[in-house]
């Protein structure tokens, strides 16, 4: 499907739309001229561990992190930085509900957390931080990277940590 012109939350609903269930559980979706494009059984997007549905995919197994974009990778795998042992990043479904680009944190004497994107509950959001030491429970990215998860999710996108 072209993209010229068309905004991104267009193409969303088409691409949403174009997603079909058959009765054996496989999930179908349709690529250029109306060709079936067959996705993995599980729904997902091949090299992650998330659905068709996720605009972001974080697999905490390996550290890495995707953009997703028309149920294919359109920017990862990044190394990324989780979490840790009591402060876990929390797994499952989420909706980025708020961006700041220079937000500092109210729960940890102002650190700063350039490039934010908020996704779960408690503050837990994308940023920018040191990928050598966990967190309390944001997913750290590089400088470059973050901007680039800043730029390309909006309200409302899927986000799944798995």
């Amino acid at each position: 499907m072209a993209h010229t012109n068309v905004p991104r939350s267009t193409r969303r609903t088409r691409r949403r739309r174009a997603i079909a269930v058959t009765a054996a559980g496989l999930v179908i979706g349709l690529g250029a001229a109306g060709t079936a494009l067959a996705v993995p059984e599980s729904g997902g997007i091949a090299g992650t561990p998330c659905s068709a549905a996720a605009r972001a995919c974080v697999d905490l197994a390996s550290d890495q992190a995707w953009i997703l974009d028309d149920g294919a990778v359109s920017y990862g795998p990044v190394r990324v930085n989780h979490g840790g042992q009591g402060t876990e990043t929390p797994t499952g479904d989420f909706e980025v509900y708020d961006k700041d680009q220079d937000h500092h944190s109210a729960e940890f004497d102002g650190a700063p957390m350039p490039w934010s994107v908020f996704f779960a509950p408690g503050g837990v959001a994308f940023h920018e931080g040191d990928r050598n030491s966990t967190s309390a429970g944001c997913v750290k990215l590089k400088g470059k990277d973050a901007t680039v998860f800043f730029g390309k999710l909006d309200q409302g996108d899927r986000v799944e940590v798995r």
